[in-house]
């Protein structure tokens, strides 16, 4: 009865008489799937270790968005606009292909909140995709097949595009149409192009009921103050909020509505280069365990993962689901945030470690989305970090103009009164290959003084170029790293610098300016003296 459920529900999406179907296998079945189709290997610790190459990070010049008519309908760069009869034809090829291979089908959640919570359905033809899938969404309460899930994302790493024929640009390809609830995926094995079509999805769908949706991780402390801190990837989301003295709610993509903030997911998928088991305690003792997916990390000859090893990518990752967080907070929701951290990892070393903003820097701020991408996040990228604008933190998964999300934001910022921190965790004395990254435990010393809510009434000065009020003292932070322009031997120089990031500002914010305030464009930085 089952499978013939199952064969129904996918026939729904063209895939017909599939020849064999593995649904909802518990981890350990999974776990056996994959390694009796080699797709992996376990690492001494029990985690189970595979290798994603040549896709080792996202294609962001591999995604698609299937047109259909919505004004407010925006591709981010990179995405491109597809039509119907270019999707209906590359989705039958696909469809009729993996009608022929082993289909790994697993329905779960997304959305922690009841009242938001979507049913997604994710089809793989690897073993180990699944398991990831079951790492990182929330379970359903029953275990039986779905009808008509809300969303359908359909996995085929056994499948290539021909771009002479098919209208992509390359092999692999991410198409997302919103009209019919479905996501393609083809080559590609990197798992994060399952995880952020869910939350491209989301991100169209949560916005359209008045709920705000956030690229940022969350945690509450014992009061239950909830913590935002927003970020692109390698700036420090799942770092920093994982904190023992705080229970986590979510690592990456969560919901704000009017009962509060809530995950979308159920598990984490955390960056594990060069990761110090002192420092991040937590996220150690996850990782190197069953049930643990490791992407792309190199094993030694006793198969010990070399998590200080960049040989297959700077981007590897671990899959693992919350409850290997000791603390994390079992409902995946939380109240309104009390403090809200906009992360950034400044290559320029230019920019403070710590300033409070008012509401329309934050939203200048959220709309600029400014850090430096980190080598091996994205395909393409080279050894050494590029300066880049992300608007909210996260262009390439919104499907919807950004000043839909940036005036959401503003509008629950001023009815719960968030307090908004810049938080810097790149570069001090120098541009990257001349100054030193901002050492972790100043960065955690910053964010307990706001946690603590020390910070929120200090006195404060301006920064003359980022026109931002900067603690005139934060216990355990030096002022030669509290004020950047001190760690600096040539002022002259620094202030040109600066100068230079703030004109980079200004250009990028250039596309906003039609669609906010006045008050909000003259928040941003100055880009004379």
């Amino acid at each position: 009865m089952e499978r013939k459920l199952i064969e129904q529900e996918l026939s729904k999406i063209g895939i017909s008489n599939p020849q064999t179907i593995f649904y909802n296998l518990n981890r350990a079945e999974l776990v056996e799937a994959a390694l009796a189709n080699q797709e992996g290997k376990f690492s001494q610790a029990g985690a189970f270790v595979v290798n994603t190459s040549p896709y080792t990070g996202r294609s962001p010049n591999d995604k698609y968005l299937v047109t259909n008519g919505d004004p407010d309908l925006w591709f981010a760069s990179g995405t491109q606009a597809m039509d119907d009869k270019t999707y209906a034809a590359l989705k039958a090829k696909m469809m009729a292909h993996m009608q022929q291979q082993p289909l790994f089908v697993r329905d779960m959640r997304a959305g922690a909140d009841p009242d938001q919570t979507l049913k997604i359905r994710i089809v793989t033809d690897l073993a180990w995709h699944n398991l990831t899938a079951s790492n990182m969404f929330i379970p359903l309460s029953a275990d039986k097949p779905v009808i008509d899930p809300d969303l359908t994302v359909v996995a085929a790493t056994s499948f290539a595009a021909d771009p002479a024929t098919d209208g992509v640009r390359s092999p692999a390809f991410i198409i997302m149409n919103f009209e019919e609830k479905l996501v393609l995926i083809g080559t590609t094995r990197y798992a994060g192009e399952i995880k952020k079509s869910v939350f491209t999805f989301m991100n169209y769908v949560m916005p359209k009921r008045g709920v705000l949706s956030l690229h940022c991780s969350a945690n509450m402390g014992a009061a239950g103050d909830v913590a935002l801190f927003f970020g692109l990837s390698g700036t420090g989301k799942t770092t920093l909020s994982s904190d023992p003295q705080r229970r986590l709610i979510g690592d990456d993509e969560h919901g704000w509505n009017e009962r509060g903030v809530f995950n979308f997911e159920g598990g984490c998928y955390a960056k594990t280069i060069r990761i110090n088991p002192e420092l991040e305690p937590l996220v150690w003792s996850a990782i190197n365990r069953f049930g643990c997916l490791l992407e792309n990390v190199p094993l030694d000859a006793q198969r010990r993962p070399d998590f200080d090893s960049s040989a297959i990518t700077e981007n590897t990752r671990a899959s693992y689901p919350l409850d290997f967080i000791p603390n994390y907070e079992p409902s995946g929701q939380g109240g309104h945030p009390k403090h809200i951290f906009l992360l950034t990892a400044d290559a320029f070393g230019v920019l403070p470690p710590l300033a409070k903003l008012t509401i329309e820097q934050a939203m200048y701020y959220f709309l600029s989305g400014y850090t430096s991408k980190l080598a091996g996040t994205e395909r393409g990228l080279g050894d050494k970090p590029e300066a880049t604008f992300s608007a909210c933190f996260g262009a390439p998964f919104l499907p919807l103009k950004p000043s839909i999300y940036a005036n959401l934001l503003a509008e629950k910022l001023a009815q719960h009164q968030t307090h908004v921190w810049l938080l810097n965790t790149g570069w001090s004395g120098g541009g990257y290959g001349v100054g030193k990254r901002i050492a972790l435990p100043l960065t955690r010393a910053m964010i307990n003084a706001v946690l603590s809510d020390q910070l929120n009434n200090v006195e404060t000065h301006r920064h003359p170029i980022f026109n931002l009020d900067i603690p005139n003292e934060v216990e355990g932070v030096p002022q030669n790293v509290l004020n950047p322009e001190l760690a600096w031997t040539d002022p002259a120089y620094y202030q040109q610098e600066a100068l230079q990031l703030a004109h980079r500002f200004a250009e990028n914010f250039k596309k906003y300016e039609k669609t906010v305030p006045l008050q909000v464009r003259a928040a941003g930085p100055r880009e004379t003296l």
